[in-house]
């Protein structure tokens, strides 16, 4: 699991938009999307880069958020 801080996203609109632009990558992601905190949360098998820049491509840009310290 993952989690990108991706920019524009404002509505429900936003989040399908984006959920569908991870899920052309990976068809089973689990996308979990936080619209208060600009967050997605991301389970997939691909790179979390290239799901970035799948959903940068989208027109959201997005950047990889660096795990918690367990």
């Amino acid at each position: 699991m993952f989690t990108l801080l991706v920019e524009g996203m404002t509505c429900g609109g936003c989040a399908r938009r984006i959920t569908t632009a991870v899920q052309a990558v990976d068809k089973a992601a689990a996308v979990e999307v936080d619209l208060p905190a600009r967050l997605i949360r991301v389970v997939s098998a691909e790179d979390a880069e290239i799901v970035a820049r799948a959903v940068t491509a989208a027109g959201y840009p997005a950047s990889v958020r660096p795990a918690a310290p367990a």
